[in-house]
């Protein structure tokens, strides 16, 4: 008799790839790049007060940031899996309660998504802290902005036009979209992670990494300058469109701005090579200063809305410059015991960025029209390019060279690790 065996790949997972983690940032694209220029003007809508809709983010910025930090704590009792899974589940109630088009219910909606949005983050950046090796993480991150080109790109413009055609129709494509997410993680099997045995008692509660947190002056700095990139992509989606409504720009032009500026992200291969020619350091500091002046100059007293517009978008552009260079200060900081903690942590720069930006906004309002915001948004990023001088010139340069000479077995070093 023929012994029959069981194929390889149903006994033993593939190694998750590079790709396959861009595959999935793709599919997360859809799910939010539709909705993303249809929720502020669904908002404005409901509530028609552009304090209002400041106050409704601060709130579930607040909100969002709790249940990112409690992650980790909730990863002890559920697998880190469904976890994830819950996220894109969430992905897709927000969509269906949205559609129902109450105030209340599309605040509700707005909040599932908000929410799905960072626990499938910090999911997933303990996923590629797990199976990335650290000197694929420049590739992985221009990867996975690549292949998250097409949502970012097509979405917001498509979703403002189906928005004004059938409003249910962005929000049926993001439930489909978040459907696929679970799909496309499903069959990459990814499970819990790898364990990584340690001695001391893991923390009793999601707020006991703070410490050591705060303890490591690489990881702040990496984490400010996500919370104030995500600051101007704040200012950016939800102020845009506001501003393009009240100077008699149509609803539509906010979407259509956030499409042209996301087709940059075709460039990020581009990007990526400038990089590495220059160094992260110096990508960093351009993209922090150019995109702060260009927000500056937007909410100058001009009097043509359209020039506000147009150098917005042209700083978006640095944005994703930012976007392709800005998280990699924390990931190299990140020690793999830490993982899924730190990664909790980083995520709340999503969270913290969606409570700064509408409390300053609402402030600015007090005092300013909306163009006010831009003005703020500008000297928060320029305030960046300030602290970003005190990064490493040869940040990232040197753990190449590092990974390629120690052997695998080496101990731990006062280099960041990364896994």
């Amino acid at each position: 008799m023929h012994e029959r065996r069981i194929p390889e790949w149903l006994r033993h997972a593939p190694a998750p790839s590079v790709r396959g983690f861009a595959v999935l940032a793709g599919a997360e694209a859809i799910a939010r790049g539709i909705l993303v220029s249809v929720f502020p003007l669904v908002m404005y809508r409901v509530l028609g007060d552009a304090a209002a809709i400041s106050a409704v983010y601060f709130a579930i910025g607040l909100a969002s940031l709790i249940i990112g930090l409690s992650v980790p704590y909730l990863i002890r009792f559920v697998p880190r899996r469904w976890v994830y899974v819950a996220g894109t589940l969430m992905f897709a109630s927000g969509a269906m309660l949205a559609i129902l088009n109450a105030p209340a219910l599309v605040i509700a909606g707005l909040t599932l998504t908000t929410s799905a949005t960072v626990v499938t983050f910090v999911c997933f950046n303990a996923y590629v802290l797990d199976y990335v090796a650290k000197v694929e993480l420049g590739r992985l991150e221009t990867s996975r902005l690549f292949y998250s080109a097409l949502g970012w790109t097509v979405g917001p413009v498509l979703g403002v036009l189906l928005y004004s055609w059938w409003p249910p129709a962005p929000f049926l494509i993001s439930f489909v979209a978040a459907l696929g997410m679970t799909a496309v993680f499903l069959v990459m099997r990814l499970g819990n992670g790898k364990l990584i045995t340690k001695s001391r008692a893991v923390p009793a509660n999601p707020f006991a990494f703070f410490r050591r947190f705060f303890a490591q002056p690489r990881l702040i700095a990496g984490w400010l300058f996500a919370v104030i990139r995500s600051c101007g992509w704040w200012v950016y989606v939800v102020y845009l469109p506001i501003y393009a409504l009240q100077n008699g720009l149509g609803e539509q032009l906010g979407g259509i701005a956030l499409s042209l500026s996301n087709a940059a992200l075709f460039l990020t291969p581009v990007m990526l090579r400038f990089m590495q020619r220059s160094s992260v350091r110096t990508t960093i500091r351009l993209g922090f200063l150019f995109a702060g002046l260009l927000f500056m100059a937007a909410g100058l007293p001009h009097g043509v809305p359209l020039i506000a517009v147009v150098a917005l978008m042209i700083g978006s552009f640095f944005l994703i410059l930012l976007d392709v260079a800005g998280g990699l200060p924390f990931l190299l900081a990140v020690k793999p015991s830490e993982r899924t903690e730190m990664s909790a942590i980083y995520s709340s720069f999503r969270d913290v960025s969606g409570i700064m930006t509408p409390g300053v906004a609402w402030l600015v309002l007090l005092v300013a029209p909306i163009s006010g915001v831009f003005v703020a948004g500008g000297a928060g990023l320029v305030a960046a390019w300030v602290l970003a001088n005190t990064l490493h010139p040869r940040l990232g340069q040197a753990r190449v060279v590092i990974e390629g000479l120690a052997p695998k077995d080496a101990p731990a070093t006062d280099a960041p690790q990364f896994g």
